[in-house]
């Protein structure tokens, strides 16, 4: 299951993408190229993405080891309040990155970024 989720990776960075708001504008059209990396290891308490790369367009973030809480409305979440990414599940978030903070609901998580511009 996991080759099959790194060749679906390698193949999305590879093929043009279009996404599309509610309102059906397209608010990003075309290829997509990695921009950068880095993996979280230290989330005790509410953490942004870091040092996030020039011209990001998308940014791939996984939750390793244990279950995260995220917020990017301002507000920092909590290890029970905030939107739930669970351990192995990939976020494609076409929001602002920085904005992006995210905290652990048990300790030892790991969050790993991706970004594409």
């Amino acid at each position: 299951m996991l080759m099959k989720r790194l060749r679906l990776l390698t193949l999305f960075a590879l093929l043009p993408i279009t996404l599309y708001a509610a309102s059906g504008a397209p608010v990003l059209d075309g290829y997509l190229e990695p921009a950068g990396y880095s993996q979280l290891s230290v989330l005790s308490s509410a953490a942004g993405l870091g040092t996030i790369p020039n011209g990001v367009k998308l940014t791939l973030i996984q939750a390793e080891s244990q279950d995260i809480r995220w917020r990017d409305d301002g507000v920092n979440p909590t290890a029970s309040v905030g939107m739930v990414l669970e351990a192995g599940q990939t976020l494609v978030y076409n929001g602002n990155p920085a904005a992006f903070k995210a905290i652990e609901t048990t300790a030892s998580a790991k969050l790993n970024i991706t970004f594409y511009r």
